[in-house]
């Protein structure tokens, strides 16, 4: 995920801080020092990573944008300029700015704050933004929670004393968990010196920038890989006690399957899987020496010309067409497939399920899959004219047609029938036609409620016949299970509303019995689409109203 350095630039990073047995420095210093170091670190183990520096005091100043160049961003740390006073607001907008035009909302994104604890007076301070967060408009909201997914790693230039004696660790705190509590505030232990800061930095890079490292196995071949971006841990939220369930750093490979069959699944996080060296002493933390770099190289380059089952399994993915099924940890499994990103240039990528047993509900269970020499005639068909996918449930569905399937339906024959019937319709009933493509819209409904709707309002204008009024019914009981068991809440609104039309647009001719049957169809459809359990109840019925035109009682008995 991308990340990006908010570097405080105030007069309060320029106070001296005294080192035995050398020239004075600067608090800003030894943050431009730290940051060297995570710099360094990056660029030789998290290389894919993109990194923007961000400076700041009262403004706020884009120094770098999102970049994989680390030299570029060491050069523009090394030529900072002092500004005045803090005001940490203002950049925190500012980043909130600089990743939305890049990433967008939905990428998320690291957030590395370097200061001093000195968080400004008066007017545009912490101190101040905090406290008046709460009075006021939409229109001047605090930055934070940030409106993408998110990470905020405070680094102070101060030890834990220094921010206590103030008020600045609870305003951080606090900041923290305005931001939604990910992330970290680091502290530097004993005298501030470039020891401390070192190991401060070193915690940040232990905690959010240690590359992911595991072995890559199908039976008796391996290769050691690394996942970019790291996999973070899944909370599973129908546990008790929920726990974070972590990938494991054996990834072992279940079987393969044709990507047709996988289709496009619901996946949580995708990942780049890159082949490593099998030697990982460039993993620790620290800048290397240049020989070191050197050595590194070399390295690379004779791994390069070694076999790898990585890029053998890559290769082959991409000509067969196929995925391979990997499983992560105990009932946790994803997915290794070649991805292009031009015609030149693939991947291999691994897409994370959602951990459980059957993650893909067409596939069944992941662990009841075999290979198609145990079957005993081969699933496909001897010319590959069929698939055992999806599997069939052993439950009936509660809405009795063809799985509806969410793709753009084009040429379709249930799209041409549709297609037709809304012809035919519009040329028989021209009143109604459009309040039911307006049901049809608002609603966002997969054709066969289409049909549906369309059914419903050509057999009303046949009401004065009371077999026409019990087909009514028996369509609005399919359709109102139906929509119940989809969760298609408002499609029970729109359907009474258009009742009620039909209601009133009855001919003089009509029975007197029509208008108290229509109404009462559309009230009980109204009471279903509230959700209350009284009267969305899967199992019940809408039931003709007893009226004294029907012969059912007298107006007491009404239902």
């Amino acid at each position: 995920m991308p990340t990006v350095v908010l570097m405080d630039a105030s007069l309060s990073m320029t106070r001296p801080v005294s080192l035995e047995g050398s020239e004075e420095f600067q608090r800003k210093n030894l943050a431009v020092h730290g940051l060297t170091m995570l710099f360094e670190h990056m660029a030789t183990n998290y290389r894919l990573e993109f990194t923007a520096l961000v400076v700041f005091s009262s403004l706020w100043e884009l120094m770098v944008p999102f970049t994989r160049d680390y030299n570029t961003l060491q050069e523009a740390l090394n030529n900072l300029e002092d500004y005045d006073k803090t005001c940490l607001e203002s950049a925190l907008q500012g980043v909130s700015n600089i990743v939305q035009q890049e990433w967008g909302s939905t990428c998320p994104c690291q957030v590395v704050l370097v200061t001093d604890g000195a968080l400004g007076i008066g007017r545009g301070s912490l101190r101040h933004s905090l406290a008046t967060m709460k009075q006021r408009g939409e229109d001047k909201k605090f930055p934070l929670p940030f409106p993408f997914p998110s990470k905020l790693y405070i680094m102070c230039i101060s030890n834990a004393e220094e921010l206590q004696a103030t008020d600045a660790m609870d305003n951080l705190e606090q900041l923290l968990t305005l931001s939604g509590g990910e992330g970290h505030i680091f502290t530097m232990d004993g005298p501030l010196c470039l020891k401390s800061v070192q190991a401060m930095f070193g915690k940040l890079i232990d905690q959010a920038y240690t590359p992911f490292h595991a072995v890559l196995r199908c039976g008796n071949l391996a290769s050691d890989v690394q996942v970019f971006p790291r996999p973070e841990p899944v909370l599973l939220d129908d546990e008790v006690d929920p726990v974070p369930k972590a990938v494991l750093t054996e990834l072992e490979i279940v079987g393969f399957i044709e990507i047709g069959d996988i289709a496009s699944p619901p996946v949580l996080s995708r990942h780049l899987v890159l082949p490593i060296a099998v030697n990982k002493e460039a993993d620790e933390v620290g800048a290397g020496t240049t020989d070191d770099m050197e050595e590194d190289t070399s390295t690379n380059q004779m791994a390069g010309k070694s076999p790898n089952f990585c890029v053998l399994l890559h290769g082959s993915l991409k000509v067969e067409g196929m995925v391979a099924l990997v499983q992560l940890g105990p009932d946790w499994y994803g997915m290794l497939y070649s991805q292009a990103d031009s015609k030149k240039k693939s991947n291999l990528m691994m897409s994370l399920f959602e951990p459980g047993p059957e993650p893909l509900p067409w596939l069944g269970k992941i662990s009841q899959l075999g290979p198609i020499s145990d079957a005993l005639e081969n699933p496909y068909g001897e010319d590959d004219s069929k698939s055992p996918f999806p599997v069939q449930p052993k439950n009936k569905r509660s809405y009795a047609q063809n799985v509806t399937v969410w793709i753009k339906a084009s040429g379709l024959q249930m799209c041409r029938k549709s297609s037709e019937m809304q012809e035919n319709f519009q040329r028989k009933h021209k009143r109604s036609t459009r309040l039911v493509l307006y049901v049809v819209t608002q609603s966002k409904l997969p054709h066969e409620f289409t049909l549906d709707a369309f059914l419903i309002v050509k057999t009303v204008n046949c009401i004065p016949f009371f077999w026409a009024y019990l087909c009514v019914l028996k369509e609005l009981n399919r359709l109102r299970k139906a929509a119940l068991a989809f969760g298609f809440w408002e499609l029970l609104k729109c359907v009474a509303e258009l009742l009620e039309r039909e209601c009133t647009l009855l001919p003089d001719s009509a029975h007197p019995d029509a208008a108290f049957q229509l109404s009462h169809a559309a009230q009980q459809l109204k009471l279903a689409s509230t959700g209350d359990s009284q009267y969305a109840a899967f199992e019940h019925n809408i039931t003709p109203m007893l009226t004294d035109f029907s012969g059912g009682g007298g107006g007491a008995d009404r239902m």
